[in-house]
């Protein structure tokens, strides 16, 4: 049986034989039909709220509005969902004074091109945006302290709103159990600081910190009473296909919509574990496998299904190297991966350093299997990153049986690793 596995803007293909093949993982998100067009869908969601008013009765009397959306990183379809927001304020009020906030965490600041292609010219040119900076205190108001325990300091911008609205969209999402709505607020228009302390080793230790859950999972409930407590009224998102299509819209309360949304989508990604000697996973491709950071999340599906002891091919091109200072030095400036994961644990929940939560997860998954990457990144960055380096699944698959110990050990693939909940 012959599979293909996205690869940069490309795929690469392995056949595998039936008789070692314990099953495809594949999600059913991409093959889904939606009644409606994207547009029809955006609308309808914005003409059904659920759990709250619409958004032009909200923003009646309201004169300083927000809208936070997210920035260049997610392929949310703001072109769509953005104009539609904004009549319904003004239809509210026409006098409301609009800010879009873009929710860039902690990542770097969004350039003008890159709103241009996100939002248009036209919304460019005329609204007024301002871009987040997690590292700007002046700017920041503490709000409270978290669950948790971490101080909570968000954007003033959004703090001071008379209304407070996000844009986003929902996937799986490897430790706060789903992206979307709450997720705009903390880490969207968080301190640096406060989304260290939410993501701190305690809680990406904890067992609820896994894809598709969000009942007892601590950090999602560090980002609901943020967004709770900045006053974030009302929320529109949607789930896209690997084209980027809106395939399901929800609007309304943040709690309530949300929870519809990822519903739905987990009723389309939702997949059985089948244990395996070799796992072989993707992050289904551009633009999510630039690094070799972003491919821990794809790597996480694999985990929940390989065997202990096995072997995990992680498909990424990986074409910008590493994707983080922090993250490649906490893994490549120590030897012995044990030791760095009980200095990750000995650390307080405000002691944490950037990019430990993914430090942490990836020395998870090689604590439970060796994991061979298929790359453009350089060979000895792969092996400071403690994985064994290939060129191709052929390469791979040879290197995988080599370690096994015998040939025509059992596989499992998982062509698109960050669209599937795996669970057993």
């Amino acid at each position: 049986m012959i599979i293909e596995f996205p690869y940069g803007k490309e795929s690469l293909k392995l056949d595998v034989g039936e008789e070692r093949l314990q099953g495809i993982l594949l999600s059913k998100l991409h093959g889904y039909e939606a009644a409606m067009r994207q547009e029809e869908l955006v609308e309808n969601a914005l003409r059904h709220p659920v759990g709250s008013p619409g958004l032009s009765s909200l923003a009646d009397g309201k004169k300083k509005v927000v809208l936070i959306a997210s920035d260049h990183t997610r392929p949310v379809p703001s072109k769509l969902m953005v104009p539609a927001m904004l009549r319904d304020i003004r239809e509210g009020n026409p006098d409301a004074e609009i800010t879009i906030l873009i929710a860039t965490g902690c990542h770097r600041g969004t350039t003008e091109d890159e709103l241009i292609s996100k939002f248009g010219s036209d919304i460019v040119r005329n609204e007024h945006i301002c871009i987040h900076d997690c590292d700007d205190r002046l700017n920041m108001v503490k709000i409270g302290t978290l669950p948790s325990g971490g101080e909570c300091f968000i954007n003033r911008i959004a703090v001071e709103a008379d209304l407070l609205v996000s844009e986003g969209f929902i996937e799986p999402h490897f430790f706060a159990g789903f992206s979307g709505a709450r997720k705009s607020v903390l880490p969207g228009v968080a301190s640096r600081e406060t989304v260290l302390a939410n993501h701190c080793s305690e809680f990406i230790t904890h067992p609820k910190a896994r894809t598709g859950i969000l009942e007892g999972n601590p950090i999602h409930r560090d980002m609901v009473w943020a967004a709770r407590k900045a006053g974030l009224a009302f929320i529109l998102n949607v789930v896209i296909n690997s084209r980027k299509e809106i395939i399901h819209a929800v609007a309304g309360d943040m709690e309530e919509s949300h929870v519809q949304g990822c519903r739905f989508l987990d009723g389309l990604c939702r997949v059985e574990a089948r244990p395996a000697d070799i796992v072989i996973s993707t992050n289904g491709g551009y633009p999510l496998d630039q690094n070799i950071y972003q491919a821990v999340k794809g790597m996480t599906a694999a985990e929940v299904t390989v065997r202990k002891g096995g072997v995990i091919i992680m498909v990424s091109r990986s074409e910008d190297g590493h994707g983080g200072e922090g993250f490649f030095h906490q893994m490549a400036d120590e030897p012995d991966i044990y030791r760095t994961m009980d200095l990750f644990l000995s650390r307080g929940r405000n002691e944490t350093v950037a990019d430990q939560w993914q430090t942490q997860i990836f020395i998870r998954v090689l604590q439970k299997a060796h994991v061979i990457f298929v790359s453009q990144a350089p060979d000895r960055m792969v092996r400071a990153l403690h994985m064994i380096p290939a060129h191709s699944l052929q390469e791979a698959m040879a290197e995988a049986e080599a370690l096994i110990g015998r040939h025509h050990a059992t596989v499992t693939a998982i062509p698109d690793g960050v669209s599937v909940i795996v669970v057993q």
